[in-house]
Formats: C-alpha cells, sequence, structure tokens
C-alpha cells in the first residue's frame, strides 16, 4: 500500500496511461467522450478524500460539483500547462473542500445566532414574510424555465418529483455520468441566474 495515499492531505487520483495534453484538449473543446474519460480518471479517489474530509453526506452531489468547476475552468484556459493535469486537479479539490468547511463553520455560526433570534419572535410569518416568499417561489420557477430544457428536466425530476437517478437515466436514456453532469451545471446554472435577477431586483422588490 502506497503511505501517501493514506495521507490526509493526498488526493489519490488514478494514473492511467493517458495523454493528458489531449485529454485536456478534448475537454476544452467540449467533447463528451473527453469529459467522461476525465470523469472516470479521478472520480474515484476525489469521491474517498471528499468523504473523509467531509463525511458521506451528498457525496455525489459534492463530487460532481467539483467535477463541473474543474471542466468549466479547464474551458476557460485556466490550464496553461496541460501535462500537469492531476496537479492542477489535486489543487482544486482541495481549495473546494477547505472553502467547503468553511462555509459549515460560518452556517453554523449563523444558526446559531438564528436559532437564539426565533426564541425571541413569533413562530407564524407575518403577511409581509409571506409575501417575500411567494415572490421569490415565483423567481425561482421563472429561473428554473429559462434553463435548456434537459437541464431543467433533471432537476425538476430530481428534486420535485423526487425521482430516483436511475429512473432519470432510464426515462431519459442517459449514462449516470450524463446525468450526474447534467445536474451539477444545471445547479450553477441555476445559482448564477438566481444571483442575477436578485442583484438586478428594485429595492421594493429585494425589501
Amino acid at each position: 500500500m502506497n503511505p501517501e495515499a493514506e495521507t490526509d492531505d493526498e488526493v489519490a487520483i488514478s494514473q492511467e496511461d493517458t495523454s493528458w495534453v489531449d485529454l485536456v484538449e478534448r475537454v476544452r473543446s467540449g467533447d463528451a467522450s473527453g469529459l467522461e474519460e476525465l470523469y472516470r480518471v479521478f472520480s474515484k479517489g476525489i469521491r474517498f478524500y471528499i468523504c473523509r474530509q467531509l463525511g458521506p453526506q451528498d457525496l455525489d452531489d459534492k463530487v460532481h460539483d467539483i467535477f463541473l468547476i474543474i471542466t468549466q475552468s479547464i474551458q476557460k484556459g485556466d490550464l496553461r500547462e496541460p501535462e500537469r493535469l492531476m496537479g492542477y486537479v489535486r489543487t482544486i479539490v482541495r481549495r473546494q473542500v477547505a472553502a467547503h468547511i468553511d462555509n459549515i463553520v460560518q452556517a453554523r455560526r449563523n444558526q446559531t445566532d438564528l436559532d437564539y433570534g426565533l426564541t425571541l419572535s413569533d413562530y407564524h410569518p407575518n403577511p409581509e414574510r409571506r409575501i417575500i416568499d411567494q415572490q421569490n417561489l415565483a423567481l425561482a420557477l421563472r429561473i428554473l424555465n429559462s434553463l435548456h430544457k434537459r437541464e431543467r428536466e433533471v432537476l425538476m425530476r430530481f428534486y420535485l418529483k423526487e425521482q430516483t437517478p436511475q429512473q432519470i437515466c432510464s426515462e431519459m436514456e442517459l449514462t449516470e455520468t450524463q446525468f450526474r453532469l447534467i445536474k451539477s451545471r444545471a445547479k450553477a446554472r441555476f445559482g448564477e441566474l438566481g444571483k442575477r435577477r436578485l442583484a438586478h431586483r428594485s429595492p421594493h422588490e429585494a425589501a
């Protein structure tokens, strides 16, 4: 057993006999086979590392979200030396894990403050709160409808209809990797559009 594989800061990635330069070029061009090959090369190692660092909860989503960040970064040309692909991947994975841990810590602090505040307030939402909730729901639906058809369908099937990945893959004729990629890409797009819409809201709408 490789002792380096047991260290917490090591992201174990399969070192298959692959031409990184050729693979990076295919990923940059959006080649579906290139994306799937890149995913196969390192997903197992990333999954193990993230599970050790963050636990098993929502593990698939975390793996595929980070994979999406990596592919988008490659496609934007951020990787200047394709032959160093795996080192680049390790760096991004470590940074994303560190950021996720920071977010968890901050969320726990905020939740503690929120829990304290809730003990001092009325449990039932007031009319103004209900209006804001309705506006947020309408905004979410508009954003959902602005996504590409297949991305929208995956999100609706998974989150609203609560279908299993296996059922979605079967009915939409997708591989598991394709499903995960589409879902991760759709979630990222949904979040990006949401931030843009909120940023362009008038002060009255945001109140």
